[in-house]
């Protein structure tokens, strides 16, 4: 690999200087969203589970999403292979909480450790995985390069430069080169990644199936979707799913033309980050509208108007309960959300024209007739009447999209072959 190069010399010195200062930070960032005490530490390297016999893989995510798509793959290679065992490591209370209810067989999951020497060599001398794999463009230099050093192999799975990120890239391409050239496999999520790491003299860069594609349908309580059918009868529903800042409003002006046509129209709406729900409470009231939140533990009655789904966890619930979905993320500048989740429920899809972190992806969601892009509140509007005035419509859509999920599936084999060629190499 070569003598480090000077940014990331002087990176390593600052990082080891403030990692008391950093580990206060976190440590109360996790204790304000409830994480146990005991498993602070593991920020530091200090593991808080024992290593299980035989080999080891660990992928590394930077929080929820990131750890979900990598799930289904180590379901998949843990049937494959009964001596594999997985550790998953995350940075976000919220992603702990989600995985602690989500974890394959022999996989579990610990906080990654700071990205200082100390809290890395304990990881890695508790953990001493056989394989390292990180997901999308989670470069911690100190983990990356204690890694390689440790002679762990390491993968790269879904890789995403985009090409703003990668004119910072580019000012420091002797230092992408150090960092990127340990992974002896780079999977690209899309084209787009793969010509930018090629640009950087990483040839070995592949582009592949974006991950989030292969995860499977989001897992939903079976009660819990019981008891919305019933409260909700045979009224008619749509689901606005992911919102960010200056997406509600746009929900809330198609959901009100609507009604106008389907007066017992629900609309399911479900923030990206819960902690906005007084913002759209207000955003509501404003609209004139009337709304039952889900964390009051009330169901929709026949007077709620809007459903405000401001709860963790429960997304696939409303995929499976409802048959039309608008993934947001799309009207504002955010970049796009995975669309393979209500694929897999088969939710017909409609979304906004700003998906530049699935470029690919929508591209190909467009080709196969699979989902409708929409402008604005009037456009939206108008798709969702659409569906819901012509049932035939509504169940090609349906028909559509989950044919496009399932088409993805071939692809979980031969990611796991190239995992494990990693480990053995033929």
């Amino acid at each position: 690999m070569g003598s480090r190069p000077l940014p990331l010399r002087i990176y390593t010195l600052a990082a080891n200087l403030l990692a008391p200062l950093a580990y206060r930070r976190v440590r109360a960032k996790l204790l304000a969203h409830g994480t146990e005490r005991a498993r602070l530490r593991e920020r530091l390297g200090h593991a808080t589970a024992a290593r299980p016999d035989g080999r080891l893989i660990w992928f590394h995510a930077a929080s929820v999403g990131e750890s979900l798509s990598v799930l289904r793959l180590i379901e998949h290679m843990g049937h494959t292979d009964a001596n594999w065992n997985f550790l998953i490591t995350s940075g976000t209370a919220t992603s702990g909480k989600v995985l602690s209810n989500r974890l394959p067989p022999r996989c579990q999951h610990q906080f990654a450790p700071l990205d200082s020497r100390a809290a890395v060599g304990r990881f890695l001398t508790h953990w001493r995985p056989d394989l390292a794999v990180f997901v999308e463009s989670e470069f911690w230099p100190q983990m990356l390069g204690m890694t390689h050093a440790a002679g762990v192999p390491m993968a790269l799975l879904n890789a995403r430069i985009s090409d703003r990120s990668m004119r910072g890239w580019k000012r420091f391409d002797r230092t992408a080169r150090h960092l990127l050239g340990m992974f002896t496999l780079i999977h690209c999520q899309d084209r787009r990644t793969e010509a930018n790491l090629h640009d950087l003299g990483l040839d070995h860069a592949r582009a592949g199936r974006n991950l989030k594609s292969l995860s499977g349908p989001l897992p939903h309580d079976a009660d819990a979707l019981a008891r919305m059918h019933e409260a909700l009868g045979a009224r008619p529903l749509w689901l606005a799913s992911s919102t960010h800042p200056g997406e509600d409003e746009i929900m809330l002006a198609a959901h009100a033309r609507l009604l106008e046509r389907w007066p017992d129209l629900l609309l399911i709406l479900v923030p990206r980050h819960p902690e906005r729900t007084p913002d759209i409470d207000a955003l509501i009231a404003a609209a004139g509208l009337s709304a039952t939140r889900r964390t009051t533990g009330a169901l929709p009655d026949a007077r709620t108007q809007i459903y405000l789904a401001d709860t963790l966890g429960e997304t696939g619930l409303w995929y499976r309960l409802s048959p039309i979905t608008c993934l947001c993320g799309s009207f504002v500048p955010v970049g796009g959300h995975n669309p393979y989740e209500p694929a897999h429920a088969g939710s017909a899809l409609l979304h906004g024209p700003l998906h530049a972190n699935f470029a690919d992806t929508y591209g190909e969601l467009r080709a196969a007739v699979a989902s409708t892009e929409v402008e604005d509140a009037s456009d939206l509007a108008e798709a969702v009447a659409g569906l819901l005035a012509d049932p035939a419509a509504l169940d090609g859509a349906q028909a559509r999209i989950e044919t496009f999920a399932h088409a993805q599936e071939d692809a979980l084999d031969a990611l796991a072959l190239d995992l494990s060629a990693l480990i053995d190499p033929v």
